[in-house]
C-alpha cells in the first residue's frame, strides 16, 4: 500500500521541524511532499534538513488556492491514499496515519479526518470549541444521514485528513478557486456521489488558534463567502442551529468553572464569527469578491 502526505505551507518555521519529525516516525511510511508558497522565514530550509525524506514544491504565493494548490500537489504525489495536514497539525503519537488507513477495509469510506486537540497553550474556550468539534466517538456517514445530521453532515477538516486517490479524481478534486472550507465541499461531492465519509478520533493532532478578532473576522467572512456561493451543495443546511449548540456548551462549561474572561474573550469571538459570516455571505449574493 502507497501512502502520500502532503502539507501546505507559508511561514510554517513555528511548526515544521517538529511536524515533520513526527511524520516520519509513524507506523506507516509515507511519500512526503511539502508544498510551499513563498515563504518569508525559514521554513524553506527547515523542510530542505529532511531532503532525504522529504520532497519541496514551491509555488508563488499569490497563485496559492486552498483548493487548487491541493488538487496539484495530490497529482504530484504517487499514493493509493493521499493524506493532508496543515502546517500547524502536530501529530499526537506514531499511529496518525495507521489509524487513519484503518477505516479504508470497508470499501465505500472514500475520505476520513481526524481528531484535533487544542495546544497546551490553548485558551481555554479553544480548547473546549476543539472538545465540542471533534468528541471521543468514531462516526461513519452517508448521504442518507443528511437529514440527521444537517450541517455537520459536511464537517470535515483537512488539518488531519485521508481520501481515496481514485475516488478523490473520480468526483473531480477539490473545488477551484476556492478560499476556504474545500474540504467541507469536497465531503459534500463524495457524499453526493454516494460514497461514505468517517471521523475516526483516535487518529489525533495537536492543532489550535490564536486568532485576533480581526483575524477572526477576516476569516469569517471567507467562510460565509463559500457557505453561500455552494449552498444547494449543502442543501441549504443551517448552520445556526449547530451554532447555538456550540455557544451553549462553550459557555456552560466556561460559566461553571467561573472563567468569566475566557468566556468574555468567547463571546467576542463567536459576535465577529457572526458578523464576519453574514458579511461574507452578502458579499457573494451580491458578487463584492
Amino acid at each position: 500500500m502507497k501512502v502520500s502526505v502532503v502539507i501546505p505551507t507559508f511561514n510554517a518555521e513555528p511548526w515544521i521541524t517538529r511536524q515533520l519529525d513526527m511524520l516520519l516516525s509513524q507506523t506507516v511510511k509515507t511519500e512526503i511532499l511539502v508544498i510551499d508558497s513563498g515563504s518569508t522565514d525559514h521554513t524553506v530550509s527547515c523542510v530542505n534538513a529532511f531532503r532525504r525524506y522529504v520532497r519541496l514544491l514551491q509555488i508563488p504565493h499569490n497563485s496559492f488556492d486552498h483548493g487548487g494548490t491541493r488538487d496539484f500537489a495530490l497529482r504530484q504525489s504517487t499514493g493509493e491514499y493521499v493524506l493532508f495536514y496543515t502546517q500547524d497539525a502536530i501529530p499526537t503519537d506514531q499511529y496518525c496515519v495507521e489509524k487513519l488507513l484503518s477505516v479504508f477495509s470497508s470499501p465505500d469510506i472514500a475520505a476520513v479526518f481526524g481528531r484535533q486537540i487544542a495546544c497546551p497553550d490553548a485558551p481555554e474556550y479553544e480548547r473546549l470549541t476543539r472538545q465540542f468539534n471533534y468528541p471521543d466517538q468514531t462516526r461513519i456517514w452517508r448521504e442518507a444521514d443528511i437529514p440527521s445530521y444537517g450541517i455537520k453532515s459536511f464537517f470535515f477538516s483537512n488539518a488531519c485528513s485521508a481520501y481515496r486517490r481514485d475516488i478523490y479524481l473520480a468526483v473531480g478534486g477539490f473545488d477551484t478557486p476556492i478560499v476556504s472550507n474545500e474540504d467541507m465541499m469536497m465531503a459534500a461531492k463524495l457524499l453526493h456521489a454516494g460514497y461514505a465519509l468517517a471521523y475516526i478520533p483516535d487518529a489525533s493532532v495537536y492543532h489550535s488558534h490564536h486568532y485576533t478578532l480581526r483575524e477572526e473576522l477576516q476569516r469569517n467572512v471567507r467562510i460565509g463567502r463559500v457557505m453561500e456561493q455552494y449552498r444547494e451543495r449543502l442543501i441549504l443546511a443551517d448552520t445556526d442551529t449547530e451554532g447555538w449548540r456550540m455557544l451553549h456548551f462553550v459557555s456552560g462549561k466556561l460559566a461553571s468553572q467561573r472563567q468569566y474572561g475566557e468566556l468574555l474573550a468567547f463571546y467576542s469571538h463567536v459576535v465577529v464569527r457572526f458578523m464576519g459570516n453574514r458579511v461574507g455571505k452578502i458579499m457573494n449574493r451580491w458578487r463584492w469578491i
